[in-house]
């Protein structure tokens, strides 16, 4: 998941929704008045420069799971990223714990879970509010950047039960992607908001393929469709924000399986399946929208 557009829509759903978090914690209204975005400066914590040497599989699974050190950061940025972090936590875990989800082809889900194998959930970068509520303690590992955005990012997703792989910036380093695909195999599922970070939107790219094809694991394309929404009509995904107690339709598709051996031409039918699956599962949500 694209930290840098995440943050764009997540500044747009504070506007739209901090009346509910100045009514809970006036604190928080602190963030209407102090633009985040001047504050994106390249993450310096220690977790970042841990990433320099390999690091074993249980410094791997902390990293991921653990807030990272924010003491390289001045005060202010410190207090922003902790204010962030509780408040977008807030606003999702207020309004999803309202939404109403119905759920079509969880047997999919069963069958990607089979014999202990760790889906990689694929979805369009616009579902994400609620896709992190319904998916929350699941361990499921998702990409974020070494930045002050990223930082209260993978802050706020972890306390959902999400793991953050934010890999290095230094050269030679270890890529996120890579940093994924070893959480795989340690048994924690991965997800890709497969149109991010920057669009085309609805357009599906092949990171979730060459992780499929690199870990073995299967691909598992879903989408949420909520019956009313905010939409954030500035932003290039047209990012949805559920309105509370509403109802929300969660349709899971079957596992995609890409071998180990498939070349190039194989790779782009993988990815032309999986855009097929997500663009019949997008009819089907329009369908019950309208219903």
């Amino acid at each position: 998941m694209g930290s840098g557009q995440w943050a764009d829509n997540l500044r747009e759903w504070f506007s739209a929704f901090s009346f509910l978090l100045t009514a809970h914690c006036p604190l928080l209204s602190f963030l209407s008045y102090t633009p985040l975005s001047i504050l994106t400066e390249p993450m310096q914590a220690s977790a970042q420069e841990q990433l320099k040497e390999e690091p074993t599989d249980q410094e791997t699974i902390a990293r991921a799971f653990n807030f990272a050190d924010l003491s390289s950061y001045p005060f202010k940025q410190r207090l922003l990223i902790r204010i962030a972090d509780i408040g977008f936590y807030t606003i999702i875990k207020l309004i999803g714990s309202t939404i109403r989800y119905e759920v079509e082809g969880w047997e999919n889900w069963e069958a990607a879970t089979l014999n202990n194998r760790q889906p990689i959930y694929t979805f369009w970068h616009n579902r994400v509010f609620a896709s992190i509520y319904f998916w929350q303690k699941r361990g499921i590992v998702v990409m974020t950047s070494q930045s002050f955005d990223g930082e209260y990012i993978a802050r706020f997703i972890q306390r959902f039960g999400a793991g953050a792989a934010r890999g290095s910036s230094t050269r030679g380093g270890t890529t996120a992607l890579a940093e994924m695909g070893r959480l795989l195999r340690l048994g924690y599922p991965a997800s890709f908001t497969i149109d991010g970070p920057k669009g085309p939107r609805y357009v599906a790219k092949m990171g979730a393929v060459l992780l499929a094809k690199k870990t073995g694991q299967p691909i598992l394309p879903f989408t949420i469709t909520p019956r009313h929404y905010w939409e954030a009509k500035k932003s290039w995904d047209r990012a949805q924000a559920p309105f509370p107690f509403t109802r929300a339709l969660v349709d899971i598709a079957p596992p995609i399986f890409v071998p180990a051996d498939a070349g190039e031409k194989e790779l782009a039918a993988k990815r032309d399946e999986l855009q097929t699956v997500l663009d019949e599962l997008d009819r089907r949500g329009l369908e019950w929208f309208h219903q």
